[in-house]
């Protein structure tokens, strides 16, 4: 069977104990090296990099090397697990949303450089029925739409930012509107699992801090873990 590519931040650090007795390869791609956790079923990829003291900041991650290495390595699939502000109330930390689109209006690095290769860009439809299938089957209700804002990262947004962005999307992050579209450009069917880690900038009282979006990821992290283990059990009974 085609492994299932799985990307991951700070959610979930490192997979090899999660999703099988995965090993550790560096592959080499023409866009740079790629650190992958592998095994005939799962190809997953920290985004931030599997060493917590070389932490890879958000505008740093090489998106064309980690998914050009899941496609050498016959990927099809990739379920992408983020941490994300809210940009409303109403969606608290602890939210579990499966997002329909993204924004992000800064540039992102193509694979093409010499040919006509316009696309239009999306989140792929079959992997969001998917996981919304998967974590209805882990009892997780998570919300089934949704707009991701992507900013470049690495700092965080200004309240002016977050009031401005909050009128057209839900959530704020900094990776999955780079990670989609590169996925796409190879080939691959895209989805994310989004993790509310945090209120964005202004809509708490408190400032917002590192350590708090730190904190809150890691109590997500049981139910991105049930709800992305779930989807990789679906995907072995469907996969030949």
């Amino acid at each position: 069977m085609r492994p299932l590519g799985i990307l991951s931040g700070t959610v979930i650090p490192r997979g090899g104990e999660l999703f099988g007795n995965l090993r550790e390869a560096l592959i080499e791609t023409e866009y740079g090296p790629a650190e992958v956790m592998r095994s005939d079923e799962v190809a997953f990829i920290s985004r931030h990099g599997a060493d917590p003291e070389r932490y890879v900041l958000p505008h740093r991650i090489n998106h064309r090397a980690n998914m050009k290495a899941l496609a050498e390595l016959g990927v099809k699939e990739i379920v992408a697990i983020n941490s994300a502000g809210s940009l409303h109330r109403k969606w608290k930390p602890g939210t579990i949303m499966i997002p329909e689109d993204f924004i992000f209006l800064a540039g992102i690095p193509s694979m093409f450089r010499d040919r006509y290769a316009h696309m239009t860009p999306r989140l792929d439809p079959g992997v969001r029925w998917r996981l919304l299938e998967a974590a209805q089957q882990s009892g997780v209700n998570a919300v089934d739409h949704g707009v991701y804002f992507q900013m470049p990262g690495p700092r965080l947004e200004t309240r002016a930012e977050i009031r401005m962005i909050a009128q057209f999307a839900d959530l704020v992050g900094m990776t999955l509107a780079s990670e989609a579209v590169t996925a796409q450009e190879f080939g691959l069917a895209y989805g994310a699992l989004c993790s509310v880690d945090n209120y964005g900038n202004g809509l708490a009282e408190e400032p917002l801090t590192v350590e708090q979006i730190v904190a809150h990821a890691r109590e997500n992290a049981r139910v991105m873990i049930a709800v992305a283990t779930r989807y990789l059990e679906n995907y072995g009974r469907r996969t030949p």
